[in-house]
């Protein structure tokens, strides 16, 4: 019953976020035709944020759809961690420490995960509450890698990966997911959130 109801649910929001899609085509119509009657620009960015609420909106949904649905890894032996955490720490420092860091891996899914680890451990922008410098570092741990975040803005006692607060939340259990689908863990404590994976032997 329960699994019934959260395949039901899935669909609802996939095609709640079609909807979503279609009134961002129209509310793009719209701005052009704005811009080209030079209407007043309060009336321009009024429209424009509405096409980006609409955006974030149909974002958050695909992130649901995503989540409410079976992983499937595409899966490249040699892929390589390194420049997937470097491309995912988006200006934040990062440091790695070794290698080489190749792994059988869904590039386009892990580096998805990474993205929204990093996302999640800048606080949605937030400032960090214990005023430490933030930095991504890799490094080799026995057979595997780990991927640590450092100055996290992580609360006490909430659990980042399974808060499900949020669009973040639910983009941090997704990563958590595709992490664990690659034989990986997460866990986090204090300021510090890390991932391990193994690599090709």
């Amino acid at each position: 019953m329960l699994r019934d109801l959260g395949s039901a649910s899935v669909q609802i929001v996939h095609d709640l976020k079609n909807q979503l899609n279609g009134l961002k085509l129209y509310a793009t119509f719209l701005r052009k035709r704005l811009e080209k009657a030079e209407r007043p620009a309060d009336e321009q960015e009024t429209i424009a944020k509405l096409i980006s609420g609409l955006e974030r909106a149909a974002a958050d949904m695909t992130v649901l759809v995503r989540f409410g649905r079976q992983l499937e890894l595409r899966r490249q032996p040699g892929t390589d961690l390194a420049r997937l955490v470097a491309d995912s720490a988006d200006g934040t420092p990062f440091e790695a420490d070794g290698g080489p860091f190749e792994g059988d891996f869904d590039p386009a899914l892990l580096a998805e995960a990474l993205k929204n680890i990093t996302a999640g451990a800048r606080g949605e922008g937030e400032a960090n509450e214990a005023g430490v410098a933030q930095r991504v570092r890799l490094s080799g741990e026995g057979s595997g890698a780990v991927v640590e975040w450092l100055g996290a803005a992580v609360s006490d006692g909430e659990d980042p990966f399974r808060s499900l607060a949020g669009a973040t939340g639910l983009r941090m259990a997704l990563a958590a997911r595709i992490v664990r689908a690659h034989g990986g863990e997460v866990s986090h404590e204090g300021g510090r959130i890390w991932a391990r994976l193994p690599l090709q032997q």
